[in-house]
């Protein structure tokens, strides 16, 4: 059974769980999706600030929406998304890193549509060395029990 807006408090958190980024992902996105040479080229990435190859802020990004995807959201009855606030890129992830993700709800209200209400979820992403490498604030839908 999922989570209704009037289930969600303010003040949840959820451990969204961790996975482990490879260097065949971090160049394939790179390549595919980011084509900047410290996401595509470890030569080129060893002499670069970074002194190696790092994965995109956009990949980290996704990497983090899968897993508040997976251990957060499909547990609710979402209805979708706002957009993002306050999207920040707080440490390089590196490959063999491993991303970890928590979210907690810091606000929520009714929306125009009396169908659902709006939630507000800061979300960090952490790397094995416990630092912050995203944070974010997800702006969410969810559906309402009652509409009336």
């Amino acid at each position: 059974m999922p989570l209704y807006f009037e289930d969600i408090e303010v003040g949840l958190t959820r451990d969204c769980g961790s996975l482990t980024v490879t260097e065949e992902e971090i160049l394939e996105f790179g390549e595919r999706y980011d084509p900047q040479p410290f996401h595509t080229d470890p030569e080129a990435a060893a002499e670069s600030a970074y002194g190696g190859l790092i994965a995109s802020g956009w990949q980290t990004c996704a990497l983090t929406a899968r897993l508040l995807v997976t251990n957060y959201l499909n547990d609710t009855a979402s209805a979708g998304g706002r957009g993002i606030d306050d999207l920040r890129w707080r440490q390089p992830v590196g490959p063999g890193d491993t991303l970890s993700v928590e979210a907690e709800v810091v606000a929520k209200r009714p929306a125009r549509d009396p169908a659902i209400g709006e939630t507000d979820v800061e979300v960090t992403t952490t790397n094995g060395d416990g630092e912050t490498v995203l944070s974010m604030t997800a702006l969410g839908l969810v559906e309402r029990r009652d509409s009336e």
